[in-house]
């Protein structure tokens, strides 16, 4: 098998790998069911939910680490196992603590690790201006996963009780997860441009160097502001979908904004290859943040949807763009680690976002405030996409020695 051949195996086998860790999008549904089953509280319910996101976000840096390391199979192997188990045994506990451990501890750590460990090596077996292309087919599996799990963890839910419900989705991960993880590994080398135009090399920054560099705080503070715009509204769709235009037609309005989401990450990949990352990020956010500032007026059907679908795309695409904008600026050896610790900003919107839009919604009674604030942030950083432009020190360096 060529080495072309064997690079799209590894971007096919993270991309199905991811299909598994979506499983945060069907928190939803069984919060739902543990709110009945239980009699717990909506706060209480989201509390694991919460717990897998912080640990989901810690641990793409020692993930990221080990994955520059020890190459990224052992560390998805060990993800995929974390994962599985973590449903498994949140099977066998009905208390918050133990739901927070199993689900939130275990499961979080175990999409952390097999998250940051599947890209960087997919990056690396294709030229650097295939970046964003292959970067959004790996993360896509990721917002796919609600088109299969809501409907499958729905359909379990009505045949089983949500222990058991718990127990086989972790079954099913552990059979997705452990014989695709064999596929994933790291190029004998990186593989160099094929571009007419012979580019410099980029040079592989360590995250000391990295992060004395501008564009690092630049692509954080991006990255935040569509986490807290996009997770809000992920967090709140079905919701405000619900008493505006009924259950059927908001169950397909998520199941689009899914596909919309997904979409996005290899679109928005190529797209950024051509225009450039910040800019594509300026247009998308400008877009979100109109779909943000006029959402609580609209009342029919196909603006909510044209809205959604916005919002959802955006948020998809920064996905695919971080992480080869971090590529881009600092090369693909340390990528795990480096994205790894620029990932932390979709964490921090993760908890800001919704923890926003609910101390919002709650004390106003509408969400309109929250999506205000949330566009607002997303306008200053379309500003600062206009600015942005990769790490240049190392191609300027090449130029001299290459000049002599």
């Amino acid at each position: 098998m060529n080495s072309n051949k064997k690079g799209w195996v590894v971007v096919l086998a993270g991309a199905g790998i991811n299909l598994a860790f979506g499983v945060l999008y069907a928190w939803s549904i069984f919060g739902a069911k543990l709110q009945e089953t239980l009699g717990w509280s909506k706060t209480e319910s989201s509390i694991p939910y919460t717990v897998a996101i912080i640990m989901f976000t810690i641990m793409m840096v020692p993930a990221g680490r080990l994955q520059d390391r020890i190459g990224p199979r052992w560390v998805v192997t060990i993800g995929g196992l974390l994962i599985g188990l973590g449903c498994i045994l949140a099977g066998y506990t009905d208390s918050l603590l133990g739901l927070s451990l199993t689900f939130g501890v275990l499961a979080g750590s175990g999409i952390g690790l097999g998250y940051a460990s599947t890209t960087p090596p997919a990056l690396k077996w294709f030229p650097p201006e295939k970046k964003g292309l292959i970067s959004g087919i790996v993360v896509g599996g990721f917002g796919l996963a609600t088109l299969y799990i809501v409907p499958l963890s729905t359909y379990l839910l009505s045949k089983y009780d949500v222990f058991s419900a718990f127990k086989i989705l972790g079954i099913i991960f552990l059979f997705m997860t452990l014989p695709l993880s064999y596929f994933v590994k790291n190029p004998d080398k990186p593989v160099e441009s094929n571009a007419k135009t012979k580019k410099a090399p980029i040079a592989d920054l360590t995250l000391k160097e990295m992060l004395k560099t501008k564009q690092f705080y630049m692509l954080w503070f991006m990255f935040f502001a569509g986490a807290t715009g996009g997770l809000m509204t992920i967090g709140s769709l079905k919701t405000l979908a619900l008493q505006t235009l009924g259950e059927t037609a908001a169950l397909n309005l998520v199941a689009f904004a899914a596909i919309a989401n997904a979409v996005g990450r290899p679109a928005a990949g190529v797209i950024s290859e051509k225009f450039g990352r910040g800019k594509t990020m300026t247009v998308l956010y400008l877009l979100q943040a109109g779909a943000l500032f006029i959402f609580n007026s609209l009342s029919t059907f196909p603006t909510i949807f044209m809205a959604a679908l916005v919002i959802y795309f955006a948020y998809g695409s920064m996905l695919s763009v971080y992480p080869s904008a971090s590529a881009d600026c600092y090369g693909t050896k340390n990528l795990g680690l480096n994205y790894g610790i620029l990932f932390s900003a979709w964490g921090a919107g993760g908890v800001f976002g919704p923890i926003l839009g609910g101390k919002i919604a709650d004390a106003t009674g509408s969400y309109h405030m929250a999506f205000v604030v949330s566009a607002c942030i997303l306008l200053v950083a379309a500003i600062m996409g206009l600015f942005y432009k990769p790490y240049q020190h190392v191609r300027h360096s090449y130029a001299v020695t290459r000049n002599g």
